[in-house]
């Protein structure tokens, strides 16, 4: 496991997000939940556009193993998608916290409170494989 970016925030799902200097706000899974998925395979990407909600489905990653749901970590609207995912949707798993990152989403504040820190979410992984 590598060291976890401390520009980034953190879900218990497994999502992390960046704000970024145009305000919008990156969003992809972290490099746990990638690994755990295995060889991804297929991404379902949300519309350009389209409102979500804090804690609701927005797109969908597929591995070799499994399919799993990605949820908004905050409510706005998407901003853009990954569209290198639908040909590379591997790209999840070479680079989760950069050239993966899967939507960036429009809002204005946000509520950090139910976010994790890196150091919370180191924890709780150190919890998980416990």
């Amino acid at each position: 496991m590598t060291e976890l970016p401390g520009d980034l925030l953190y879900t218990n799902d497994h999502e992390w997000l960046r704000r970024e200097d145009d305000g919008t706000v990156s969003v992809g899974i972290t490099e746990h939940a990638a690994h755990a998925l295995g060889d991804l395979v297929y991404v379902e990407l949300p519309e350009e556009g389209q409102d979500v909600e804090a804690g609701g489905e927005m797109a969908v990653v597929e591995s070799v193993k499994a399919a799993s749901d990605v949820y908004a970590p905050i409510a706005g609207s998407i901003a853009a998608i990954n569209e290198d995912l639908a040909d590379d949707p591997e790209k999840i798993n070479q680079d989760p916290y950069g050239d993966g990152w899967i939507v960036r989403i429009n809002v204005g504040e946000f509520d950090e409170g139910e976010l994790l820190a890196p150091d919370a979410y180191q924890a709780l992984l150190d919890e998980l494989e416990d």
